[in-house]
């Protein structure tokens, strides 16, 4: 019988990929993304990865038959995708699966971050009504808003149709003008924060994203502003947006990421105008349990049918070369 296909799982991830890919391949577990702690026969054999956080130039240059990495995630900066695409190694994420959650998320954490509403819940629990009467009128709303979404893709999409849903119409800025959608384009995002009083970040990491909502954007956006971030804290300079919601350039913020996760800048804490969550936008058991699916079911496909379900666009290989997959069942 021939030898299932190994497949390495770097750190943590959610058991249901592991599940499932043990239902087909050999899965090799080490604790970290760490080349010293594979054997010299494992390393030899193991083709394809499945990844939630980094995986790196040395580990990929340790796996001469490496063929695949799936990452867990729309976002895979963690995964060093050059050293792959160099070796010809395709890179698959998972999109679209999570793209209502997160939007949802992105519209909850907005919501919450204008009108108040975990302040509101904690004076309740607190016996604060009954002691003190009603909670302070919310100095903001979304009545009147524009808003404003910097990276509409496929989660700035679902964010954009749930806006229009409130009312409240909608701009964005890209690197490119699209022209598949209706809402107004600025070509900067400074052009933009000035137009419009909400300022939605969804953007991926990368060296032209970061800390690019500074405090010139945030000056833009101007005293009656909303930040809301569910792409990544990479975008944001921390440093300016807690002086920007201290002194009162901006009204108020609402964040999902951090730059440093899981550690938040102590100076946020303190600020009674910012909303935070930890990360959670996707953070369902449907959701996370559909983008394992989708891990295992790339690395499947590849493996067993020789194509690539989702390849991120620096490696874009939708079909194997090398041996028939049934020879490899």
């Amino acid at each position: 019988m021939t030898e299932k296909v190994r497949i390495l799982v770097p750190g943590v991830i959610r058991e249901r990929v592991v599940d499932r890919l043990n239902e087909r391949f050999t899965v090799v577990r080490i604790e970290r993304d760490d080349p010293a702690l594979l054997s010299p026969e494992d390393a030899a054999a193991i083709a394809g990865a499945a990844v939630s956080g980094t995986f790196g130039a040395a580990l990929i240059e340790r796996l001469p038959a490496l063929e695949m990495i799936a990452s867990f995630g729309v976002g895979y900066d963690g995964v060093d995708v050059t050293a792959a695409a160099a070796r010809g190694i395709v890179v698959t994420n998972t999109p679209d699966v999570l793209n209502d959650e997160v939007a949802d998320a992105a519209i909850g954490l907005l919501i919450n971050t204008v009108r108040r509403l975990p302040q509101a819940e904690a004076w309740l629990r607190e016996g604060r009504w009954v002691g003190e009467g009603a909670f302070p009128l919310s100095p903001l709303s979304l009545r009147g808003r524009r808003a404003g979404i910097y990276g509409l893709g496929r989660i700035g999409m679902a964010i954009a149709s749930r806006l229009k849903g409130f009312g409240i119409p909608v701009a964005y800025h890209t690197r490119r003008r699209r022209e598949d959608v209706p809402y107004l384009y600025y070509p900067s995002l400074e052009e933009l924060a000035a137009a419009v009083d909400i300022l939605i970040a969804i953007v991926p990491k990368t060296a032209e994203t970061h800390r690019t909502v500074d405090a010139r954007i945030l000056r833009a956006l101007g005293p009656n502003g909303v930040l809301i971030n569910v792409g990544r804290g990479w975008t944001v300079d921390d440093e300016a947006l807690a002086a920007a919601l201290a002194d009162g350039t901006i009204a108020a913020a609402g964040l999902d990421v951090f730059h440093d996760e899981p550690n938040v800048p102590p100076a946020f804490l303190d600020l009674p105008n910012m909303t935070l969550t930890p990360h959670v936008a996707s953070a369902s058991v449907v959701t996370r349990n559909a983008m394992a699916d989708l891990v295992a079911d790339n690395l499947v496909a590849w493996f067993e049918r020789g194509a690539a379900l989702t390849p991120v666009p620096e490696t874009p290989v939708m079909r194997r070369a090398g041996p028939a997959a049934e020879s490899l069942r």
